[in-house]
């Protein structure tokens, strides 16, 4: 995504029947989280960069509020914890706007002459952020997506507005087929980051294929998809890239376009790291079964003015919608990567398609509540988390994981105006030796709130009316 209509936006979860007045928490009601019920592996949460968003970080010339973006970003304690950053490969030649740069600006004669590609060692600023992730704060997922092949590799002679990779079924152009230059291209971003340090981990070759935009897009379907994968795959193989790097498809604009798309290329029998879809013109109704993790990877509110609001009334761009957003994504449709648009943006437009506004001619920033929301899934449910059974609980919603280092988040979200004290009790798995709780409300941001364990195992807290509180659990021997 970059701009698109005002009619596209993604649906708010409204939370009615909410009271004005807070009241008194009710008797305690039981949480059961089986351990030995599992769905989900989880690859955890992120946003993108792209469009040289991330030169509002790296060109900040108080390297003091650098520092402050980057830990509310990704650090583990102060702020949202992200795990992945998804980049955008660059397109267009030498622009002064903030379109993405490409790496190969000039046609070298022909999809099979040598390609002279211009490397700056920045991409838009997204390098250095990808550095700074990766070494600093432990990012392991470095999700690299093209909105489109460089124009003259395509049916329409452009990057913007649309057209076809030359070579796919249905589009034949004069200057040959460029399938094979293109996977090349893709290959060569991709070892540029690696020379500097940066291993790209999901490489997408589309966004939004479904969508014609007066910036970077390139419209494709499922055979047309499947078709450049067998020429993309063999070809990250041959550059040794096969294990390192796995292909994420399809970026659609919404959930239907991306299910068509992922059974025609399942049938030709290409396999994904993950299916990705937005869901700006609909999203999953239920559980998906992909055959590969599924990730929500793009959503916002495109259309809301900007709000730093945790809760209102129940407006689309405020931080419990967001913490209720990303539950039904994880929860009902077994998303295992959710992604917010962007990370950071500066104030025109001013929506709440990013997290954080920045400034960058006075250094300034203001952060959504949104963030915060993120951190208390993403700090507490990591990579590599599996989602286990959760159940019970009054005037909550819950959701359960285990990580790979076994400690257990159990998530509870308020579901109306009053708090609720609960008991969680584990089961299917050792007994809890500790446990730490974090809420997010109105007045808090991932903060830490009394939590209790009794000497039977059984956890006891309260959350608190319209909020997010995460139950951290260190298991025993």
């Amino acid at each position: 995504m970059y701009f698109i209509s005002a009619t596209l936006t993604v649906a708010a979860v409204s939370l009615t029947g909410v009271a004005a007045a807070t009241v008194e928490p009710r008797q305690a009601s039981t949480i059961t989280v089986d351990l030995s019920r599992t769905f989900q592996r989880m690859d955890g949460f992120g946003f993108s960069l792209a469009f040289q968003r991330a030169n509002l970080i790296t060109n900040m010339s108080d390297k003091s509020k650098q520092k402050e973006l980057l830990d509310l970003l990704f650090n583990r304690t102060t702020g949202a914890g992200f795990t992945i950053l998804r980049n955008g490969i660059g397109s267009t030649p030498n622009s002064n706007s903030d379109f993405m740069n490409t790496i190969a600006p000039n046609n070298p004669g022909g999809p099979k002459a040598t390609p002279q590609y211009q490397w700056d060692g920045k991409d838009s600023g997204q390098l250095w952020v990808s550095q700074e992730a990766v070494n600093t704060y432990g990012v392991k997922q470095i999700y690299a997506n093209a909105w489109s092949a460089p124009g003259y590799m395509k049916t329409n002679g452009r990057d913007t507005n649309g057209g076809t990779l030359c070579g796919v079924p249905g589009a034949n152009c004069q200057s040959g087929d460029w399938r094979q230059a293109y996977a090349d291209y893709l290959v060569a971003y991709i070892n540029f980051y690696a020379e500097a340090g940066v291993n790209i981990t999901h490489l997408g070759f589309l966004n939004e294929p479904d969508y014609t935009a007066s910036y970077a897009s390139m419209q494709s379907n499922g055979q047309q998809a499947a078709d450049f994968l067998k020429v993309l795959t063999p070809t990250l193989e041959a550059a040794g890239l096969g294990e390192q790097v796995g292909v994420a498809c399809c970026e659609t604009m919404g959930f239907g376009n991306g299910q068509n798309m992922l059974n025609t290329i399942r049938n030709a029998g290409h396999r994904l790291k993950a299916f990705t879809s937005h869901s700006y013109t609909g999203g999953p109704s239920g559980a998906v079964n992909a055959g590969a993790p599924f990730w929500l990877s793009e959503q916002c509110d495109l259309n809301g003015q900007w709000t730093t609001s945790w809760y209102s009334n129940g407006g689309a761009g405020e931080g419990l919608t967001w913490a209720n957003n990303i539950y039904s994504a994880v929860v009902n449709n077994n998303a295992s990567g959710y992604l917010y648009w962007e990370g950071v943006q500066w104030p025109n437009p001013n929506t709440n398609e990013k997290i954080i506004k920045v400034d960058n001619r006075t250094d300034t920033y203001e952060v959504s509540k949104r963030l915060w929301a993120f951190a208390n899934w993403s700090r507490y449910v990591r990579p590599g988390s599996v989602r286990v059974g959760s159940s019970g609980g009054t005037g909550v919603r819950t959701a359960a994981f285990r990580n790979e280092d076994g400690t257990i988040a159990v998530i509870a979200i308020s579901t109306g105006g009053s708090a609720s004290n609960v008991n969680i009790k584990i089961t299917g798995g050792a007994a809890p030796a500790h446990v730490q709780a974090f809420v997010s409300d109105a007045t808090r941001n991932a903060a830490s709130t009394p939590a209790t364990l009794a000497s039977d195992g059984t956890i006891s807290g309260s959350v608190a009316a319209r909020s997010i509180t995460t139950f951290f659990i260190l298991p025993g021997a």
